[in-house]
Formats: structure tokens, sequence, C-alpha cells
């Protein structure tokens, strides 16, 4: 029987989902297996590793930045990046929507891999350089604010990795059946448990409720339910002078 989890090798300006918009192409046009869907995205204009499942605990705990699965990517960019560039991304970038998580940034040799089409732009005069960067959240074009924000605009993005699954032995293009591993499937586990105890208690109460249960005869409500106390004997007439 096939894996519930398959690993894709996306090309660039390829959309990371099966339904079309517009005319920019989709995963359907290389992937033919019903029911799976992308664990998590890779933005149109990034390429690489790409998680697909059937399973929606799986697809929930790949996604989630709370199950902190690593992703590393490689990173082409514009200039020769400095040891300063370097130690801030380790350190954390301020970005608009806040402060990045320190990332693991090294200096890398150009990678041995497929060439993109179309091919990166370069300016003239200006040399490029390559970084491997590890990150354990997802925000929005994260990579690329983060290297911007060092100087080095990114010029091209490929994800090498997420956790232990890598872009080893897979083309451009092309995808495998994979074996969740381990740690993984304990995971997954683990949060269909949780899920599945939340699911049997749905009627308790809320400590608000049960306050509001305790304190509901002293409620005044048009007029009725008043407070409990017995009323306060009339005092007696005096009689009238003639």
């Amino acid at each position: 029987m096939p894996s519930n989890l398959l690993l894709f090798n996306k090309p660039f300006r390829v959309l990371s989902q099966f339904s079309a918009e517009g005319d920019k192409t989709t995963l359907a046009q290389y992937i033919n297996v019903p029911e799976f869907y992308p664990a998590g995205r890779l933005d149109f204009d990034s390429e690489g590793l790409l998680l697909l499942t059937n399973q929606g605990a799986l697809q929930h705990i790949i996604a989630s930045p709370d199950f902190k699965l690593p992703k590393t990517y490689w990173v082409q960019v514009e200039g020769d990046i400095s040891d300063e560039a370097l130690a801030k991304l380790r350190q954390g970038v301020e970005l608009k929507d806040g402060l990045t998580k320190p990332a693991q940034a090294e200096r890398m040799t150009e990678p041995d891999i497929w060439e993109r089409v179309p091919p990166v732009r370069h300016r003239e005069n200006i040399p490029t350089s390559w970084l491997s960067l590890q990150i354990r959240e997802g925000k929005n074009r994260q990579v690329r604010r983060m290297t911007a924000a060092v100087g080095f605009p990114t010029l091209r993005l490929i994800r090498y990795a997420i956790g232990p699954y890598t872009l080893d032995n897979t083309a451009i293009g092309e995808w495998n059946y994979i074996e969740p591993t381990d740690n993984l499937l304990k995971e997954v586990t683990q949060f269909e448990e949780q899920r599945k105890r939340k699911a049997a208690s749905p009627n308790r109460r809320r400590p608000s409720e049960k306050g509001q249960q305790r304190h509901q005869g002293n409620k005044v409500s048009h007029g009725e339910g008043m407070a409990r106390r017995k009323p306060s004997p009339k005092p007696a007439s005096r009689p009238r002078r003639k």
C-alpha cells in the first residue's frame, strides 16, 4: 500500500495548489494522485521541496510552526554576503511583522542543481553568492525579507529540506512516496488523542457558566426572582388626635 506522504520537487512559477488560477501552472500538471494536498505552501516564485499528504493530522503537523519542523533553504543573493549579514540572520532580523527567531545561516558554494527556467537575471559587475538558511517559523515570504533586511536581496530561493526530508534523489518536477518518520508518527498519534479527548467532552461547563448557574436564583428579571429577604413588617399606625 502506498504511503500517505509524498515529496515533490516544485519547479519555479508553479502554484502550490491543484485548483486553477488564471493561466498559472499548478500541481495538477505534475501530480495525479487523488486526495493528496500540500502540507504547507511554497511560493509561486520559489522552487524545491513540497510535502503532500492525504491525512489531515499529518498535514496539520507538517504545516504548523508549533511542531517545529525546521525548513532549510538554499538562497542565491545579490552581492557577496558578509559575515556581518550572516551574524544578523543568526540573531534574528527585525521585519515589519516582528523579530524573526534566530536562524542557522552559513555561506555555501554554489550547489550542483538544475537550471532554472527562465534563468536568474544577473546585473553586470555585481557578484552573487549562496547561503544555507534554516528557519523554524513561517512568516509570509520570510526568507526573501530576511536577506533583503540585511542588505542582500534574494535572486533564487530553493527549499532543500523539511525536517529529515530533502531533495536528494528527486529531480525537478518529479515526486516520490516517502515514509513518515517514527517521530512524525508519534506526533500524529499525540495530536489525534488530544483531539479525541476534546471531542469526547463537548458538554463540559466552563467555569463562568457554573458561576452563572450558582447565582441564577438571585437574578432580577421583569420583577421575578427577587432577593429572598422577608418583607419587613409595617409599623402600626398611630391613633389620630381629635
